[in-house]
């Protein structure tokens, strides 16, 4: 599986479940059924490249903006969720996080933001197809800091200059 059918299977059953991030999941589970181990594993390592890209202190700022608080579990299952979000918003996001505000359109706080089950996906799949859990990816593991400055996800001041496109649309 290379870069294009990864996201166009997140794009086609982020569709499919009208951006429902549970829902997602369950449908991509149901894709990946269909396609061979490695294929599942291919998507996999896809998934946790993305994921651990995505550990920087920049989106975990702005996801605390966009969520009124981000513990590290809930960043966790934000980076899930923005990759789910689809190619364009993931790369807008990674690369500048205030865009956030801009690339999403409706944004329910009650389903929106936690791809928990996302992450869980391809694992599933992958177990459901074999019977057995799904090897080491191969990929390299996160740092153990977030990559950049780290933010104060205290100071409401200071994130509302840092992310003031967020902190309009989501804030005031």
């Amino acid at each position: 599986m290379d870069e294009t059918e990864f996201w166009e299977l997140v794009d086609a059953t982020r569709e499919a479940a009208e951006s429902d991030p549970e829902e997602q999941a369950d449908l991509l589970v149901d894709r990946l059924l269909g396609l061979d181990p490695e294929m599942v594993l291919d998507f996999a390592r896809h998934f946790e490249a993305r994921y651990n890209r995505a550990y920087t202190w920049e989106l975990w700022g702005a996801a605390t903006v966009l969520l009124d608080g981000a513990s590290d579990d809930a960043f966790d299952f934000f980076r899930c969720w923005l990759i789910g979000q689809g190619r364009e918003v993931y790369e807008g996001a990674v690369h500048a996080p205030d865009s956030l505000a801009e690339l999403l359109g409706d944004f329910d706080e009650e389903i929106d933001g936690d791809g928990e089950e996302l992450g869980y996906a391809a694992d599933e799949a992958y177990e459901e197809l074999t019977g057995a859990v799904a090897p080491d990816l191969g990929i390299p593991p996160a740092p153990p800091e977030p990559e950049g400055v780290p933010v104060d996800f205290e100071d409401e001041r200071a994130l509302a200059e840092r992310y003031p496109q967020l902190w309009e649309r989501f804030r005031d």
